[in-house]
């Protein structure tokens, strides 16, 4: 049995011989999970062994000494093993983001514990530079693998590959916004292609969505097998709660078939969420958004130390796009505008000027042109934006004077868009939520489509962002904002 064979079957991936003696796998897991464990492993073994050889090399050079080349040879078997007691090969965790980064780095801390501690119980002298240089190169080579895998998922998905088949079993209308929300955001990887509903009648609202209800309650386990389904999500239903979800999860259990629960929570994200066992039951708990404190105090830390740094070094481009606006179009080269901060409070923010000078003036004549709405403004050719402005938006180079707004602490470098007071005195009540963090110079709205989002989802967004923000959630943002800058999509 090889390694690859070994950790397939340790996750659940069974495997047994055919006719011809060819290997079959079994329904319990999609082909494209065994693929993509398999490319897993094999990336993993060159990532050890590559870090193993890197560290030989530069802590030892051509002196190499015997022992150290036998732990170069055992070093990507144990990352390999290190890795899958950390479950990253179960399929929950296949190109998941956050949690699985979060556990590489715990992999790697794990391992270097584990030799520290048995070097020091058997006395065996560990030359702590292979030890310093082996773990990080480990680590971060992992995590750029597991980038490039978790990309290569993400475009299979979006063209409708390397996805979960899922039934969802509940009332019509929760499966309807489940199959909506999942709709969204492709590359989780989920896609409902049937229904188990209580009442018939309820058919033609799933239809609408292309969902056939192929059975009831009573039949989930039928309408898994006609569906092709590997997954049974059990949208909120007092039908299936309590002992008959217990029994549901014992018949999926003999099939392999994974079991996931829907309970109606909107846009919270995993950290908030803990389960709390009680008299027998098993109680989700929902942690309030820390929006305050000491996380608070290091972002700001961080927002203006980042933005001071940035500022100085991209001086020489900022005087650059400056005297390139003054000198295409008569006007200043900085625009200032009232812009609503946290807790309503309103300040001037800065920006390369992108549209001629009498843009406000004109606006008024465009509104029956406008593609937004009544709280937003938006124009995909917008006559009033000049030709350099265009180059500018499309790059978001007409942004770069925020980052004084971020020293100044008006904004941060991460959070919901910056409203106009206009916007701000038609906000529905629950948009003011927004104004419970700074504004930020960029955002989920910024990596997730810019100007081509609605309203509806660019304010889905940022509530998203204040209730689950965090300092790893913001340097996560920061480095997708590269390359929504890049790609120039939803600009203008």
């Amino acid at each position: 049995m090889t390694i690859v064979d070994a950790v397939l079957r340790s996750t659940g991936f069974q495997r047994h011989r055919g006719p011809g003696d060819l290997t079959v796998e079994l329904p319990q897991r999609p082909p494209w999970q065994v693929a993509y464990v398999r490319t897993a492993v094999v990336v993993d073994l060159l990532v050890g062994l590559t870090a193993g050889l890197v560290a030989l090399l530069v802590r030892f050079g051509d002196d190499a000494i015997a022992p150290y080349v036998v732990a170069v040879a055992a070093t990507p078997f144990l990352w390999v093993a290190t890795l899958g007691v950390h479950r990253l090969y179960e399929h929950r965790f296949l190109g998941s983001g956050p949690e699985e980064f979060r556990r590489l780095l715990s992999s790697a801390v794990h391992l270097g514990a584990v030799v520290a501690v048995l070097a020091y119980a058997t006395k065996t002298e560990v030359a702590r530079g292979f030890l310093g240089l082996a773990l990080p190169t480990a680590l971060v080579l992992g995590l750029a693998a597991r980038y490039a895998l978790r990309l290569r998922l993400h475009r299979a998905r979006r063209a409708g590959r390397g996805m979960q088949r899922v039934v969802a079993a509940g009332h019509a209308a929760d499966v309807v916004r489940l199959v909506d929300q999942l709709a969204l955001e492709p590359s989780h990887g989920l896609q409902v292609v049937g229904a188990c509903l209580p009442q018939s009648g309820q058919v033609d609202v799933l239809l609408s969505r292309g969902i056939p209800a192929v059975g009831g309650f009573d039949n989930v386990l039928r309408t898994v097998r006609l569906c092709g389904a590997d997954t049974v999500a059990v949208v909120s239903s007092p039908e299936l709660a309590g002992e008959e979800l217990r029994r549901l999860s014992w018949k999926l259990e003999s099939s392999g078939t994974s079991l996931i629960v829907a309970p109606g929570l909107v846009e919270v994200a995993g950290p908030r969420l803990s389960i709390r066992p009680a008299a027998g039951l098993s109680l989700l708990h929902v942690e309030h958004p820390r929006l305050s404190g000491g996380r608070r105090i290091a972002k700001s830390a961080l927002d203006r130390g980042l933005a001071a740094a940035a500022l100085l070094l991209l001086s020489p481009l900022l005087l650059a796009v400056a005297v390139v606006v003054a000198l295409t179009s008569p006007g200043p080269a900085v625009y200032r505008q009232r812009r609503v901060g946290v807790g309503g409070r309103e300040f001037t923010m800065y920006k390369f000027r992108t549209m001629y000078r009498d843009a406000d003036a004109r606006r008024a004549a465009l509104l029956a042109r406008n593609e937004g709405n009544d709280v937003l403004f938006k124009m995909r050719n917008d006559p009033r934006v000049t030709r350099a402005g265009r180059f500018l938006r499309r790059y978001s180079l007409d942004e770069l004077p925020q980052l004084l707004n971020v020293l100044l602490g008006h904004m941060a470098l991460v959070g919901p868009r910056p409203p106009l007071p206009e916007e701000v005195a038609q906000y529905p009540e629950e948009a003011h939520r927004r104004l419970l963090v700074r504004p930020g110079l960029t955002g989920l709205w910024q990596v997730s489509g810019r100007s081509d989002l609605s309203w509806e989802e660019s304010l889905r967004l940022d509530l998203r962002y204040v209730d689950n923000w965090s300092l790893a959630l913001d340097v996560l943002i920061l480095w997708k904002t590269g390359r929504a800058v890049v790609r120039g999509s939803g600009a203008y």
